[in-house]
């Protein structure tokens, strides 16, 4: 009797997230799985609208922009997780060591983290169009730099690397606080008989630290990968998707990642009934591509 009373009380404090889940994520996202298979458009319809089938999604595979920002998300993903989780896994070793004012380091490798993507985007665009321009040490070394066509975010493959260094900055501050937890888990026992039997720092990293620490990479590499695939304010205020190239003979934005590439079908191209089919690709594509990572993660840790 006891028992079910508990239940319902359960259930009654669950009731506000779980309505509020459903209003808020399920319903919005079958109905955009529907919209996909329509006509759906901002303009006036005066036939209503219509059912297309897979027509948005034939569409979608035939467009040169979306295929190129596929490529150019997947090639930014793969570097900004590598990068993201070497560097903040340093800072992790850096940080639980003894060095001084490590508690400080951590507080200041973090706070980049707490800056909104639009604001760190301008800021990163100030300094690779104003800074770095005008810094004598790089300009000795590059004169070229100083002209505005040799600017970083003037060419696309430099523009792309530029994103990848602004969101790196970002977030690596927050994966090494992730990092940090795990590290400092690890029973200090291990360490005093590894020091006993002669083990050198290089020795206890990967026979101790890494071994122990495997459940910290699957979660980071998954939110890395997560984030970086999201990855959208700081495209639109670092390089506003440019500059412009070619691709399958067509002129298209040399950095628009596919967040926002899905956003300009939308809402500049006005075809929403065909954005909202790039949405679900796009929630596919993640889906089935984290479900690899998080399973490859933790066949590892099992070796382990």
């Amino acid at each position: 009797m006891r028992k079910q009373k508990f239940d319902m009380t359960s259930w009654l404090l669950l009731l506000p997230a779980l309505f509020a889940f459903v209003m808020v994520i399920i319903i919005p996202f079958i109905m955009g799985i529907l919209y996909s298979f329509t006509d759906w458009s901002s303009r006036p319809q005066p036939d209503g609208m219509q059912v297309v089938g897979l027509l948005n999604y034939l569409e979608t595979f035939k467009d040169p922009s979306f295929l190129y920002s596929f490529i150019v998300t997947t090639v930014y993903t793969a570097l900004n997780m590598l990068i993201i989780n070497v560097v903040a896994f340093i800072l992790a070793l850096l940080v639980t060591s003894n060095i001084k004012f490590k508690h400080a380091y951590r507080v200041g490798f973090f706070l980049p983290n707490l800056i909104g993507g639009l604001i760190l985007g301008y800021i990163w665009q100030f300094i690779f169009n104003i800074v770095v321009p005008n810094l004598p040490l790089i300009t000795e070394l590059i004169p070229a730099i100083q002209n505005p066509a040799n600017y970083i975010l003037a060419e696309r493959n430099s523009a792309l690397m530029a994103i990848v260094i602004a969101g790196s900055w970002q977030y690596a501050g927050y994966i090494m606080m992730i990092y940090v937890a795990a590290i400092i888990s690890v029973p200090g026992e291990l360490f005093e008989a590894a020091k006993i039997d002669g083990a050198g720092p290089w020795m206890q990293l990967r026979t101790i630290i890494i071994p122990m620490t495997a459940q910290a990479f699957t979660v980071t590499l998954f939110l890395t990968l997560v984030q970086s695939f999201k990855q959208y304010d700081v495209n639109v205020s670092l390089t506003g998707g440019g500059p412009a190239t070619t691709f399958m003979e067509k002129s298209i934005l040399g950095t628009e990642l596919l967040a926002m590439n899905i956003y300009n079908t939308a809402f500049k191209a006005n075809q929403l009934a065909q954005s909202q089919a790039r949405a679900v690709i796009f929630f596919l594509v993640l889906a089935v591509i984290s479900t690899f990572q998080v399973r490859a993660n933790k066949k590892q840790e099992i070796e382990l």
